[in-house]
C-alpha cells in the first residue's frame, strides 16, 4: 500500500468498495470495474456525499461520461472521465453509454434544444459550453442531438476545431454569477472558469485550484513580473486570469461574479485579505 493517502478526489476509493485499478494501492473492502454511463442532464451537481443539504463540490455537464462504480438508491458513486473528480450524483441523471460517439460540442454560453426544428416550440433541454453532443440530422438551420431535441446549428462546433484563446473565452462568462461549485454560466467559481476557457479551446484541466497550481501547464519562473496575457495567477484557493498586461479576469465572491478589473486594485485586495500570488502557470 502507498504510504500517503491519494487525493479522494481523484481516486475512486472508500473504506467499503474501491474501482480496481487501485488494487494494491488502497484498502478495501471490495473493488468493482465500474460501469460507464453518459450525463443526461445540462448540469448535474457532484457531491461529496449522498446528501442535497451540503454544497456541491463540482458538476458535470450533458455528454460527460462517468464511470459508475455503486448505485444506490437515488444515487451513484464515481469518476467523472474528463477531469477525474470522484463524488455522488443523482443517478437519474445518467444513462447507460449507448450509441455513436459525439461529433459536436456546444460553442456558446448556453442554449436550448427544441422539441422540432423550430424556435417556436418547446424547448426540451438547455445544454451549456463545452457539452458534447451527437449529430443525427440537420435541417433548417437547426440539427437534432442526442439530448432528444434540436439546437441552433450556429451554436455548435465540430469537436477539434479551433477555439479562441483564454482570455476570449474567458471573457463570454463576464457577468455569470459566482456559485461554489458551479461549472456553467448559470453559476460558477474561480477554477471551473479557468477549466472551461480551457476546454475551449480544446485543452483538458483538473477541476481545483490546487490542482490546477500543481499540474497545469508549467509554471513561470520569475512570477508575476515575467507573467503575460492568458497566464493565470494563483493565490491560495483562488485563481485569476491575467487578461492584459494591467487587469485580471475572475469569477470571485468580492463581486458574486465573473469580473474584469485592475490587476493593481486586485492585488491590493488580496493583500487586505493576507493573500499573495504564489505560482503564476502558463496553460
Amino acid at each position: 500500500m502507498t504510504d500517503r493517502p491519494l487525493d479522494p478526489r481523484e481516486h475512486p476509493y472508500r473504506a467499503d468498495l474501491a474501482a480496481s485499478y487501485l488494487k494494491g494501492r488502497v484498502e478495501a473492502a471490495r473493488f468493482a470495474d465500474g460501469e460507464m454511463a453518459k450525463v443526461t442532464a445540462g448540469v448535474l451537481p457532484l457531491y461529496r456525499r449522498p446528501d442535497l443539504e451540503i454544497g456541491r463540490e463540482t458538476e458535470l455537464l450533458f455528454g460527460e461520461r462517468f464511470m459508475v462504480y455503486e448505485r444506490a438508491g437515488d444515487w451513484a458513486w464515481g469518476q467523472n472521465q474528463s477531469d477525474g473528480y470522484v463524488g455522488y450524483v443523482a443517478a437519474g441523471g445518467l444513462a447507460a453509454e449507448a450509441g455513436a460517439a459525439p461529433s459536436h460540442e456546444i460553442a456558446v454560453l448556453r442554449t436550448h434544444a427544441y422539441t422540432k426544428p423550430d424556435l417556436k416550440t418547446p424547448p426540451v433541454a438547455m445544454l451549456h459550453m463545452t457539452s458534447r453532443v451527437t449529430v443525427s440530422d440537420e435541417r433548417d438551420g437547426y440539427c437534432r442531438i442526442d439530448a432528444g431535441g434540436w439546437v441552433p446549428r450556429r451554436h455548435l462546433a465540430s469537436i477539434g476545431a479551433a477555439r479562441h484563446d483564454i482570455v476570449a473565452a474567458a471573457r463570454c462568462f463576464l457577468h455569470a454569477p459566482y456559485l461554489w461549485g458551479g461549472r456553467s454560466s448559470l453559476g460558477l467559481d474561480c477554477s471551473a472558469l479557468v477549466q472551461l476557457a480551457l476546454m475551449h479551446g480544446g485543452r483538458s484541466s483538473p477541476r481545483d485550484t490546487d490542482q490546477q497550481e500543481r499540474a497545469l501547464g508549467h509554471k513561470v519562473e520569475g512570477g508575476l513580473e515575467a507573467a503575460a496575457p492568458g497566464d493565470l495567477l494563483y493565490l491560495k484557493g483562488h485563481v485569476a486570469i491575467l487578461s492584459a498586461p494591467d487587469r485580471v479576469l475572475h469569477a470571485n465572491g468580492h463581486h458574486m461574479a465573473v469580473a474584469e478589473e485592475p490587476l493593481d486594485g486586485f492585488l491590493a485586495r488580496m493583500d487586505g485579505l493576507g493573500l499573495s500570488v504564489t505560482t503564476v502557470r502558463r496553460a
